[in-house]
């Protein structure tokens, strides 16, 4: 049986990813990056079933004014996208249901999303400053992409310190028992 975790409510940084994880669930990964799977080409479109089209019309201008990667969509772009939609979203239904319970089998999942994600990023904003596609606003688009290098460096600080990182208690090192 595992340990009792700390109340959520104790746990302020875990109900910071639970709503990062939300977010990256409900909107950036099923409405955002699912755009750009069932679009193609953004220059010459029918409005799919899904997304609603506020919200393609939404990716588009923000990429036509901000970020021209989002809309040329080359294949390794497209490649990112699919990580998202195939692994990253169902691991954010599994871990809001685990960070909000305190079960420490989402550890390994969260250090190993969390570096993907952070590789995925980097080679994302090295396209944003120096690639084919470049962004004319950089300092927007760092800002827009911001959470996506914060939030995985404090999952993987969170789970890389303890085996049991919602055990209850001060001590959740495990050279420290409590």
């Amino acid at each position: 049986m595992q340990p009792a975790s700390s109340p959520l409510s104790k746990r302020p940084v875990d109900i910071a990813l639970i709503i990062f994880f939300i977010i990256n669930l409900f909107f950036v990964t099923y409405i955002v990056d699912l755009e750009q799977l069932v679009i193609s080409n953004a220059g010459h479109f029918r409005y799919p079933l899904w997304p609603p089209a506020a919200m393609v019309d939404l990716v588009h201008w923000y990429g036509r004014n901000f970020d021209p990667v989002l809309i040329a969509r080359p294949a390794w772009w497209r490649a990112t996208i699919w990580i998202d939609a195939l692994f990253f979203g169902p691991f954010y239904a599994f871990a809001i249901y685990a960070y909000a319970k305190g079960l420490k089998w989402i550890r390994f999942g969260s250090i190993v999303w969390a570096s993907v994600m952070l590789t995925n990023v980097t080679i994302i904003l090295f396209e944003e400053v120096l690639g084919e596609h470049a962004s004319p606003e950089l300092f927007r688009v760092f800002l827009a992409n911001a959470a996506w290098v914060v939030f995985p460096l404090i999952v993987l600080f969170r789970m890389w310190k303890s085996t049991d990182p919602f055990k209850a208690g001060r001590h959740n090192n495990q050279n420290n028992p409590a």
